[in-house]
């Protein structure tokens, strides 16, 4: 079984009252198995900060589930098997793919939401409280 999971938490501080911070589960194998796998990809604002990271883009920098720092995280949307399939694809290959790894600004962007909606952009738009969704990508 293949899930992905797009998830939210709201940001510390007084931004925290109207934005979130997004990021992406991607769970491999049987929920009930000692197999399973669970990565959680993310842009975060300071770069490199542990061995699975591509300048501001990490891999399992926090626990999956945990927030941000201003409360516990929300599943937003999930996918599973053939749905989630080309999302993985897309989300695994992020450190050769995604245009702003090197690049991140709180407002207008690019930062967590940014990559959010670069993945699931053929699934679904984030809400008002993505800031930063919109922010344009390189043709």
């Amino acid at each position: 079984m293949v899930k992905v999971e797009l998830r939210a938490a709201k940001i510390p501080g007084l931004p925290g009252i109207f934005a979130d911070h997004y990021w992406l589960l991607v769970l491999h194998g049987v929920e009930s198995s000692h197999n399973q796998t669970c990565d959680r990809w993310e842009i975060w604002q300071h770069p490199h900060q542990n061995n699975s990271c591509w300048g501001h883009l990490h891999k399992n920098l926090l626990d999956p589930y945990q927030g941000v720092g201003n409360g516990q995280s929300r599943l937003i949307q999930k996918w599973l098997n053939d749905d989630a399939l080309s999302m993985v694809k897309k989300i695994e290959s992020s450190p050769s793919n995604y245009p702003f790894i090197q690049k991140y600004r709180y407002w207008p962007g690019p930062n967590s939401n940014t990559f959010a909606q670069w993945v699931v952009s053929d699934k679904m738009e984030l809400g008002a409280r993505a800031i930063g969704k919109s922010f344009p990508l390189p043709e």
